[in-house]
């Protein structure tokens, strides 16, 4: 079984054939550098549900494969949830982590220990060549610290301590831990049993 994923991120890629794999025994993920290059759609969309959408659209149309696309980002409550779905490109172009990271903390600067909470969501949309479609959505709450820490996962992950795992940041725990209370996680695990139905 082939499922197309719409990514170039091979953190992400990975993370989720692991957690689809547990459901699809079998199941191969390729990724947007394992298919013939097409126009990916601009994320243009003002909800992480509707950039979902709008990239499996697209990865079926292209690949005629069943399309999974995710849109995920981090909305932080002191910043009226930004940057949300401007998440990966909050700092401009080109897009860069450490440029995100930085102007996250600068924003925050200001405000106090109890006031950084945040959350990150996920939102997983599958469409299938024959039309049908499947959107789920995870969240991961906890806390924006004031300094990096950590080099594993990526994003925001270096500034995000989640309320299920305190103390460490997310880009320090074991992939295991991350993806047990990860936002992605939690929308993959949702989903794969449906996927499974869907593509049976």
């Amino acid at each position: 079984m082939r499922l197309f994923v719409a990514s170039r991120n091979a953190g992400k890629i990975a993370e989720m054939q692991r957690i689809l794999a547990a459901h699809l025994p079998g199941v191969e993920v390729a990724g947007l550098d394992d298919v013939a290059p097409y126009d990916e759609p601009v994320e243009d969309q003002p909800t992480f549900e509707g950039n979902a959408l709008l990239k499996a659209r697209a990865g079926v149309a292209a690949t005629g494969l069943p399309s999974i696309a995710d849109d995920s980002g981090l909305c932080v409550d002191a910043l009226n949830g930004m940057p949300g779905v401007l998440s990966a490109r909050w700092s401009g172009l080109p897009k860069s982590d450490e440029r995100n990271n930085r102007l996250l903390l600068d924003q925050l600067a200001d405000v106090p220990d109890g006031a950084r909470g945040a959350h990150f969501t996920c939102v997983i949309a599958l469409a299938h060549p024959d039309g049908r479609e499947l959107v789920v959505e995870g969240r991961m709450d906890g806390t924006v610290i004031r300094e990096v820490r950590g080099s594993g996962g990526f994003g925001y992950d270096v500034l995000f301590v989640a309320d299920d795992h305190p103390g460490v940041t997310t880009a320090e725990l074991s992939r295991e831990d991350k993806d047990a209370i990860s936002h992605r996680g939690k929308a993959l695990r949702e989903i794969a049993p449906l996927a499974a139905d869907l593509l049976r």
